[in-house]
């Protein structure tokens, strides 16, 4: 049951992210040293949210991983 919650919570969240995608048509111009780049508005929030959901899951794997090493040598030193 609790898996089903998480499922729909997920595919409500995705529902209202698209929606709000599809609102926003404005270009934007995003420029990074001599790099320069228009694009919908829309594109760059969801760009830079996948950046983030890859960027977090991969900090809270190193995260876990220290704590599991730390775990272990403790564990090696008793």
């Amino acid at each position: 049951m609790k898996r089903f919650f998480y499922i729909a919570l997920i595919a409500a969240f995705t529902a209202l992210v698209l929606l709000f995608k599809g609102q926003i048509i404005d270009n934007v111009t995003v420029s990074l040293f001599t790099w320069r780049m228009t694009l919908p508005l829309s594109l760059l929030l969801i760009g830079v949210y996948v950046l983030g959901m890859f960027t977090g899951s991969s900090l809270v794997g190193l995260l876990r991983e220290s704590v599991r090493g730390a775990r272990l040598q403790k564990t090696r030193s008793d």
